[in-house]
């Protein structure tokens, strides 16, 4: 085989193991999502870019508080970005000045600045299944999320991983914390 037939040999091994390794990741490791819409305010904005962790639900649990990204259950094509506020078997509950209960006990948190408007489901005790997350948007009056039959409480299988760094725009480059 003489040197030019090697050297495109070669070449041509190296961009398909390139491929093979970007598939790959993309396919179990991080993949790029955009933000479209405002339910994630102010931890999010319409039109950040983010990379999706998708190995950390492989190795543990949902935790309250890690905002994750799942596919809308009418249209696989789109997903949505919230924050997990209650885990399995918990029973949440909006009172009607808009505080969130755990197992009857208030959610001391501090993502949801506006009163909640609507409770929707949860207006009621609401008790989550051994494999249900309640998941809320951080704009909680301008959010489709689990108080909705819509979208109702997400399962876990339905979790495609948890947002880990915003890439885009780069003056709000980093990771991305609870």
């Amino acid at each position: 085989m003489n040197s030019k037939a090697k050297e495109v040999l070669s070449t041509s091994l190296y961009f398909l193991f390139v491929i093979i390794v970007c598939f790959l990741v993309v396919k179990y490791v991080a993949q790029r999502t955009e933000v479209i819409g405002v339910s994630m305010m102010e931890t999010l904005h319409d039109g950040d870019n983010l990379i999706m962790n998708k190995i950390s639900y492989r190795l543990g649990e949902p935790e309250r508080f890690d905002i994750v990204i799942f596919p809308f259950r009418n249209d696989e094509r789109k997903n949505y970005i919230k924050r997990i506020i209650g885990l399995p078997g918990e029973t949440i509950q909006i009172d009607d000045h808009g505080n969130i209960f755990i197992n009857g006990e208030l959610l001391e948190e501090h993502y949801g600045k506006d009163v909640i408007e609507n409770p929707g489901r949860a207006a009621e005790p609401f008790v989550l299944g051994d494999d249900e997350y309640f998941v809320m948007g951080d704009n909680r009056n301008n959010s489709e999320d689990s108080r909705f039959y819509e979208v109702g409480p997400v399962h876990r299988d339905e979790i495609l991983g948890k947002v880990w760094i915003r890439i885009f725009p780069l003056n709000r480059f980093g990771k991305v914390d609870k």
